[in-house]
């Protein structure tokens, strides 16, 4: 087994202390509203590195966070070890099984685009630079998900050093009760070096985005007309619908400056003839819209559809699942909550769920009855985390009554919330597997299952 070396040894690169050159950018992630301040961080490059730096905090008896890309920090941090994995970025297709082995560090877009030329798919979420490993610990919801379901369902093995800076190779018949609890549980019950997830034959789809003015139209109605068409697609549609208010800022390109914008964004694996008919019905309802980037394309351009950030910034966000077939007025009153009329700004996506993600399978993925996700995501500004929260307890009630959980890949910087991150069945089952692979709470800096 290896050894951490001393963090001052100028040829050591890989610990870092507070005072060291690099230890800034090394704890630095694309999340920036909250930070980590370890005493050690350990920068990875392999998984012998990690089993040595899980044995040094065990014997020091120091906490151990995980970070990847840095997209879902739970909160600021003081103290511990800080491992980092973005080096253990390996990405390895194995075509013929429809497989591919995707280390800890590599982000969505490189799988993506290792993938593609064998004319197959990962079950990537909407973000090409978010981590696939710590996306899929959490359940992984993808662009293709009312299809094929979550990411977390179609992972073969995981490499994992749990508490006792033991190396496992997990699958569902070596180990089934910490594979269930390791795929949904998220990164409490140790380090996940790599995986093995499958692999979907989709080279192309129908897709893209409708951007509506939400000036021009009652964000109530587009929200009672996208729920009532969503429920006459087919599983092999998956869409959601998003609003938010652009700052009026100079960074911004001109037609977006100040505007409200309302989108619909799908992804359609039938043809484009097919995938046009099914939207139509939407289109007639909504109107015009200013934008319309549905077109048919390479699965490799997947990432315009959402067209998400891909630049480090400050934000704090939260979630529901919603059950039940007469949401469309609450939503309304979410979205208009977070609207133009708001203090601060406020993004709010609505996830269409049902077909293959509410089929059961063999993890910790909770909440598979629900119809709905619906996020809140606020960039942080003068009021920072409490005024976001504010914001979004006045938002979230108006759906109370269909809120059935929350959602761990959504949870961003209420590290001191895990209240209806899982189920309450759910929720003892983890803590009797943490109990079993992490006794002493060693992985406490991030979401734990206790």
């Amino acid at each position: 087994m290896t050894t951490i070396p001393d963090a001052h040894d100028p040829h050591s690169a890989r610990t870092l202390r507070p005072a060291d050159t690099g230890y800034d950018d090394e704890r630095t992630g694309f999340q920036t509203g909250f930070t980590q301040h370890p005493d050690v961080i350990h920068a990875a490059a392999a998984p012998d590195d990690v089993v040595a730096a899980v044995a040094y905090a065990a014997r020091a008896g120091l906490p151990v966070g995980v970070q990847a890309t840095g997209h879902g920090l739970p909160d600021s941090s003081t103290g511990g070890v800080l491992i980092t994995t973005r080096r253990m970025d390996e990405v390895r297709v194995d075509a013929a099984a429809r497989t591919v082995r995707v280390g800890a560090g590599a982000t969505w877009g490189a799988v993506v685009r290792a993938a593609a030329p064998h004319g197959l798919a990962p079950l990537n979420g909407s973000a090409p630079t978010v981590g696939a490993v710590g996306s899929t610990l959490g359940g992984g919801l993808g662009i293709l998900a009312r299809e094929f379901g979550y990411t977390a369902d179609h992972v073969r093995s995981l490499d994992v050093v749990t508490a006792d800076a033991v190396p496992r190779r997990v699958t569902a018949d070596s180990d089934p009760e910490l594979f269930w609890a390791l795929l949904g549980g998220g990164a409490g019950l140790g380090v996940v070096t790599s995986l093995e997830v499958g692999l979907v034959p989709v080279a192309r789809l129908y897709g893209g985005s409708l951007g509506h003015d939400g000036r021009e139209t009652d964000v109530a109605d587009v929200v009672g007309a996208y729920t009532a068409w969503a429920a006459t697609v087919p599983d092999t549609l998956t869409s959601s619908l998003a609003a938010l208010v652009y700052p009026d800022s100079p960074a911004m390109p001109p037609h977006l400056r100040g505007q409200y914008v309302i989108s619909v964004r799908i992804a359609f694996t039938g043809t484009a003839a097919e995938g046009e008919r099914l939207l139509a019905p939407l289109r007639a309802a909504l109107g015009e819209p200013g934008t319309d980037t549905v077109r048919e394309m390479p699965y490799g351009d997947s990432h315009t559809i959402h067209a998400d950030p891909d630049f480090p910034h400050p934000y704090y966000g939260d979630s529901a699942f919603l059950e039940g077939t007469d949401v469309a007025d609450g939503l309304g009153e979410l979205f208009r909550l977070s609207g133009p009329g708001a203090d601060g700004m406020h993004i709010v996506q609505l996830n269409h769920l049902g077909g293959a993600l509410s089929r059961p399978a063999p993890n910790a993925v909770p909440y598979r009855e629900a119809g709905w996700l619906v996020r809140i995501l606020s960039p942080l500004g003068d009021g920072g985390r409490d005024a976001a929260r504010v914001h979004h307890a006045r938002a979230f009630a108006a759906v109370g009554d269909h809120t059935v959980g929350r959602s761990l890949n959504f949870a961003f910087g209420g590290g001191d919330r895990t209240d209806g991150l899982h189920d309450p069945d759910t929720r003892k089952r983890l803590a009797v597997v943490k109990a079993a692979y992490d006794p002493a709470n060693l992985f406490r800096r991030n979401y734990n299952p206790r």
